[in-house]
């Protein structure tokens, strides 16, 4: 049974590294940026620090994790990162498996990647901020737009060309590869054209948050298609899909979809 809770490992990390004057800001994100915790949410945690002391910001949180629990897993993520932070994941042996810290620290010097924007990222729950660097910044909806409709783009040029890779291994009798196929080059930009239509400015989300961005109904006619249970059917699926992709790419206009982000 755990014994260890979220506010546990909030209070413990934030006593631990607020007096510290190298550590600048923390704040936490994910499910709490959306007011949406529950019992299988992790713990998003960014960390800005001094440039010279990042790396001495994970040793600390290290040694108060352990005061609660001993740590059942650490990873770090290989450096360079994508993001260009330094990001550690942990699980604690004492809390539940789903209470994963998930913990980025910036250098003060790099501004980018902060994931500040509420409009995309929920609102920061700053837990503190000695030099007033939790900013949250505009989204540039025009450069968003262009980004957009570069990808709109993309998906007319190589939609229909790849339907044949799923269609033929579905001929071949190979389920599998009909599958991944079938998961990479129809389901992933069908996610892709409804989250323009409806949510444009989480486009790049792929199924994630798709629950909460789009309408309830788009969903019901989306899940299923996610659940071929033999090839016959993923071969009317897969026909549902195209067919659907299609009908978007038809009707979508970049004016509905510039008024879509003016209001969200």
């Amino acid at each position: 049974m755990p014994t260890i809770n979220r506010q546990h490992i909030l209070d413990s990390i934030t006593a631990a590294l607020e007096p510290l004057d190298y550590v600048l800001a923390m704040w936490s994100g994910g499910a709490d940026g959306f007011a949406r915790v529950d019992e299988w949410s992790d713990l998003d945690l960014m960390v800005i620090a001094a440039d010279d002391h990042v790396e001495d910001v994970f040793p600390v949180v290290e040694t108060a994790l352990k005061a609660l629990s001993p740590i059942k897993i650490k990873y770090e993520i290989p450096q360079p990162a994508w993001h260009g932070h330094f990001q550690n994941f942990y699980t604690l042996q004492d809390a539940s498996p789903f209470l994963m810290v998930d913990m980025a620290i910036i250098k003060e010097s790099n501004p980018d990647n902060r994931f500040l924007e509420s409009a995309i990222h929920g609102q920061p729950q700053v837990l503190f901020d000695k030099k007033d660097l939790i900013v949250i910044p505009e989204v540039n909806k025009e450069e968003l737009l262009t980004t957009i409709e570069a990808r709109l783009d993309d998906i007319r040029g190589r939609f229909e060309l790849f339907q044949v890779l799923v269609t033929k291994e579905l001929n071949r009798g190979n389920g599998i590869e009909a599958v991944s196929f079938y998961t990479n080059f129809t389901l992933r930009p069908l996610v892709e054209l409804l989250r323009i239509k409806h949510c444009p400015l989480r486009y790049h989300y792929a199924t994630r948050y798709v629950h909460y961005d789009l309408p309830p109904n788009v969903v019901t006619q989306l899940e299923p298609l996610f659940y071929p249970h033999d090839q016959a059917d993923l071969n009317e699926k897969h026909a549902k899909a195209v067919e659907w992709a299609n009908t978007i790419l038809k009707e979508i206009v970049l004016e509905k979809i510039q008024n879509k982000l003016s209001v969200q």
